[in-house]
């Protein structure tokens, strides 16, 4: 498949003209992009796919939801809703999309909320809060953000320059120029000074952004209520692996750890289960013979999951036994501190001066 993407190549020649021309209307000044008086953090990548935003934004709103009054503002992939609207408690991916339904479940006294229109949300949300987490909003060009953080994922540093079709591209690579931060997302732990030198000739940032790595930190399992799984997976337990997400493979690794009896059920992203394919999942899972057996996902796949699916009529009254495992961002070399007093004085700073004025 990768090789026929090749014969999409003019397409991504028209693509990039369309994207370089409106790039340049906004850089000129002919598309107008609105600054506000308040701090904008925008996370965003440029290559399509699960490049570690979300967990990013969480990082930020745990550093942040202490000592300010925060919203984050998606466009809510997925959503069968349109327009402005703010998370409740209750709100499910349906409403929301998966990631901002994510963030408000597992953050329910922020502002989590929707909209297509990037400055129409930011307009309806600063009255209230001190500022304002863009999450994937790097090609929102009708909004200049404060801060602008870029991620780029470790593991597709060598993939070629590609725009879309035959590549991975949103815009050219050189857009990476409006970040001020760059982050490497999904290193190995280990990442060796060779490894970093590498990285950074490939990226190639700017003098005036700052460049920072960070793994995933994959935290305890649990139950798709919150709750604390009660169980841990070992060398004799078979792992029913339920994804909708663009790239599992380092979950996969990281389960791999534990066991190699692992079945993976793998959709493409931001997939919308249904019951057919919970129900095809329930019945291999009741075909197998392992006497320790569960259904791991990801609290993103989680967010698209109905609990009563899990309630097949091929167990009866039992339920699958069903575990998510969260992730959380983690700087490599105590960069972390550095990186959070960067977002502090950033945030102190704009915060300080809208108090002034």
């Amino acid at each position: 498949m990768k090789y026929l993407r090749w014969l999409l190549l003019p397409f991504s020649l028209l693509y990039g003209l369309v994207v370089i021309i409106r790039n340049w209307f906004y850089d000129a000044g002919f598309f107008k992009s609105y600054q506000f008086d308040k701090p904008v953090i925008s996370i965003g990548n440029l290559d399509v796919g699960g490049a570690g935003k979300s967990p990013m934004t969480e990082y930020l709103i745990r550093l942040l939801k202490g000592d300010y009054t925060l919203a984050t503002l998606s466009r809510g992939y997925g959503r069968k809703t349109q327009g402005y609207l703010t998370a409740t408690a209750t709100a499910s991916a349906t409403d929301l999309g998966d990631e901002p339904a994510q963030f408000k479940h597992k953050f329910p006294d922020i502002t989590v909320a929707v909209c297509e229109k990037r400055v129409k949300g930011i307009n309806q949300l600063l009255p209230d809060h001190d500022l304002i987490i863009l999450d994937d909003a790097y090609q929102h060009r009708a909004v200049a953000p404060g801060l602008s953080i870029l991620v780029f994922d470790y593991n597709r540093l060598d993939e070629p320059h590609l725009l879309l079709p035959a590549g991975n591209l949103r815009e050219p690579y050189s857009g990476r120029w409006r970040a001020q931060v760059i982050i490497v997302t999904k290193c190995p732990a280990t990442l060796t000074i060779s490894q970093k030198e590498n990285a950074y000739q490939k990226i190639a940032p700017l003098p005036y952004q700052q460049l920072f790595f960070s793994a995933i930190a994959y935290q305890p399992m649990q139950r798709l209520d919150g709750k604390p799984a009660g169980m841990e997976i070992d060398k004799d337990t078979t792992v029913f692996l339920l994804t909708g997400i663009a790239n599992a493979k380092p979950l996969l690794e990281y389960l791999s750890g534990f066991t190699t009896h692992i079945i993976h059920h793998k959709y493409p992203d931001h997939h919308p289960f249904t019951l057919k394919n919970i129900t095809k999942l329930a019945a291999e899972f009741v075909a197998c013979k392992t006497e320790k057996k569960l259904v791991v996902t990801t609290e993103k796949d989680a967010q698209r999951l109905e609990d009563s699916w899990f309630r097949s009529p091929l167990r009866g009254d039992k339920s699958l036994p069903v575990f998510v495992v969260p992730i959380k961002v983690e700087f490599l070399d105590e960069s972390g501190q550095q990186f959070d007093q960067l977002i502090i004085n950033y945030v102190r700073e704009h915060t300080t001066y809208n108090s002034i004025h």
